[in-house]
């Protein structure tokens, strides 16, 4: 049985429900721990403060050269970063990241399972991001960057879920975790 703990990094484009599906997998499997991430953008009117550590740039470009992170980025203006995980003992950990984030995790640690997760449709994802509140230039700006953040994603992504209903979408995830765990715990039933 590997004493490592898994790394499960959800990525996707912004308003695909990332956050929403991190906080139903650490409900629904306390063997999942969710690495908070930093930010630098401001809070949104629909988030009650823990979907971040939301900090001044300035602090964020110390902890930078301070080494704190395991992966940052810029995105559409604002810094994104992981602090180094600091996970309970026998935990996995659980990161919702930006794809930039990923390709660094990848980097780091080639066995990070990576998850890219879709929506429906490009409908589905625009009215996503106007049902949180974002602005029509946020909107905008986040549906053009779509299509490469998705084309990058499949580059990196072990596995693909659409997020059509986030129930269904969180249980299909933690049945690709339990797999994975029953692998790492009998390596003979690898194919």
């Amino acid at each position: 049985m590997s004493a490592e703990p898994l790394i499960a990094v959800l990525i996707g484009p912004g308003g695909v429900g990332k956050g929403t599906l991190a906080r139903r997998l650490v409900e629904r499997d306390d063997r999942l721990w969710l690495s908070r991430s930093w930010t630098t953008r401001p809070q949104r009117v629909t988030e009650d403060g823990t979907e971040y550590v939301f900090v001044e740039r300035s602090t964020f470009e110390k902890a930078i050269d301070e080494g704190k992170f395991l992966e940052w980025a810029q995105f559409h203006g604002n810094l994104y970063g992981t602090p180094l995980p600091e996970a309970p003992n026998h935990a996995d950990v659980l990161l919702e990241i930006e794809v930039q984030g990923a390709e660094q995790v990848r980097r780091q640690n080639a066995d990070a399972i990576i998850i890219l997760v879709l929506a429906p449709s490009m409908a589905d994802l625009e009215n996503r991001l106007r049902g949180r509140g974002d602005s029509d230039d946020h909107v905008a700006t986040r549906l053009s960057s779509t299509p490469h953040e998705v084309s990058k994603g499949h580059e990196l992504a072990t596995f693909t879920v659409v997020n059509d209903d986030v129930e269904r979408t969180a249980s299909e995830i933690l049945s690709i975790l339990e797999e994975l765990r029953l692998e790492r715990r009998n390596p003979s039933t690898k194919e």
